[in-house]
């Protein structure tokens, strides 16, 4: 059997060795398909780290996702609760506006019948039982003048009782500021009519009395869009001066006591025509500078 030489057969080799692809050593390349242990290692490492990372980002959006639902049904389901509770409160809020409403209404119309104005109104269901005593068995009898002078003690006594509740106590209503200037007057006026009728007492005295408290009242409504013309110290002394000479002009007094009753009329009768001149003086001044006001201001608005 023929050999073949070693040199041939090395050189050979060699030359398989060193022949490759683009004239690169075959030590330096390696053959297709052929992978190093390493390089596969890394390679399923890089896999697995690339799974774990899709993996937890995959988990994490979808944790995001549920956490954002369930925000947006947390948030939406809280709005809707703050809405239905803003919904009752509005609701609950109207029937209890409502209800404070009807119920100060209530409390109004209650107070109409507070202790002032039914001193009020006992006034002036004084003044008829006043007159009827006062007129009784001829006009003439004391015993009757005086249960009259009781009936009119009272009126005049609530009277000074009646303000000072409704101001201490804030029971002023709009009854009371109609009815108890009209209980006032009725109650002076049947007394002052009644003691003229039975000649005790002048006319031209109940003339200057009546008329000043009229026309002062008709004064104070007609001012009253300028302002309020307020009650003197002088007008209540003519109030406390007019009920004790009335007073005792209805009792059927004699000697020293009707004199004196006399001269108690007179100073009434000063008081009450001075105090009327002062309100007038305070109308007048009054009107006087609402004038100017209104023009003022008139006069800044068009500016």
């Amino acid at each position: 059997m023929t050999g073949v030489p070693a040199s041939a057969a090395g050189g050979s080799s060699s030359s398989a060795r060193r022949t490759g692809p683009r004239g690169t050593s075959g030590a330096a390349q390696e053959p297709v398909g052929r992978t190093t242990p390493g390089s596969a290692v890394e390679r399923v490492a890089a896999e697995r780290a690339a799974t774990d990372r899709g993996t937890t980002d995959q988990g994490t959006t979808d944790q995001g996702t549920t956490d954002r639902g369930t925000t947006d049904r947390g948030t939406t389901g809280r709005g809707s609760a703050d809405r239905g509770s803003a919904e009752r409160g509005s609701t609950e809020g109207g029937a209890a506006g409502r209800g404070g409403k009807i119920a100060a209404a209530a409390v109004n119309q209650a107070s109409v019948w507070n202790v002032a104005n039914l001193l009020t109104m006992l006034r002036l269901l004084l003044v008829p039982a006043f007159v009827a005593l006062m007129l009784g068995n001829g006009g003439y009898d004391p015993a009757w003048r005086s249960f009259a002078w009781a009936a009119f003690a009272i009126a005049m006594i609530t009277d000074l009782f009646d303000g000072h509740l409704a101001r201490t106590y804030n029971l002023v209503t709009d009854f009371g500021k109609i009815a108890d200037p009209i209980a006032d007057k009725a109650i002076m006026g049947a007394a002052l009519i009644c003691l003229s009728a039975l000649g005790d007492l002048p006319w031209w005295v109940t003339a200057v009395i009546l008329g000043r408290e009229l026309g002062i009242t008709v004064l104070r409504f007609v001012v009253i869009r300028y302002g309020v013309i307020p009650a003197s110290r002088g007008g209540k002394l003519k109030t406390l001066t007019q009920g004790i000479a009335v007073g005792m002009y209805v009792l059927a007094l004699t000697g020293p006591l009707a004199t004196l009753r006399f001269w108690v009329m007179a100073a009434a009768v000063v008081l009450t025509v001075a105090t009327g001149l002062d309100y007038v003086k305070q109308a007048i001044v009054l009107r006087r500078r609402g004038i100017a006001e209104r023009r003022a201001a008139l006069k800044e608005t068009e500016a």
